[in-house]
């Protein structure tokens, strides 16, 4: 191996070891919570496009879960950002942390996914571009590489919270 290629694979180590703390600190601040809120729930972690996933799921239905999500995510948006406030707190360092609660953003992505890829199949057919509905950035991240994945380029256009993206012809 040369140098850098040595080097490269050492920060790449050390960037999987960062992510993986990041992980083990939101599981401790999450089952704390649980614990606190009297809810059942298995913290599962991962390490995700270079970001650390944390999901809560339960075997005995995710009614109790739902209500961490919130209507539209709202309260699941709220504790990622604590949870990201909290491994800061602890390393000192900004977390991308991503949180999922009850499966929540795994379905909401899917949906998303599929939102993106229906826009971009519309402006190759009509060569004009598609404005879609506000997002969250979670969401308009998703539409973006969707709409990355189907050979097009999109942007975000407005201010918080009625940012949208816009997808546009080749």
């Amino acid at each position: 191996m040369t140098e850098g290629t040595t080097s490269a694979a050492a920060e790449g180590a050390d960037t999987l070891t960062r992510l993986e703390q990041e992980g083990e600190i939101a599981a401790d601040y999450l089952e704390g919570l649980l614990d606190i809120a009297d809810l059942d729930g298995d913290i599962d972690m991962d390490v995700e496009a270079d970001r650390a996933s944390v999901s809560i799921i339960s075997d005995s239905g995710t009614r109790d879960l739902q209500k961490l999500v919130g209507r539209d995510g709202e309260v699941l948006e709220a504790l990622q950002e604590l949870t990201r406030l909290a491994v800061h707190r602890e390393t000192g360092d900004r977390s991308r942390l991503m949180l999922d609660i009850a499966g929540y953003r795994a379905e909401k992505r899917a949906e998303l996914s599929e939102l993106g890829a229906k826009a971009a199949a519309e402006v190759k057919s009509t060569g004009e571009p598609v404005k879609l509905k506000p997002m969250t950035p979670f969401e308009r991240k998703v539409v973006h590489d969707a709409v990355k994945s189907a050979g097009l380029r999109s942007e975000s256009e407005g201010e918080e919270p009625q940012r949208f993206v816009v997808v546009l012809p080749a």
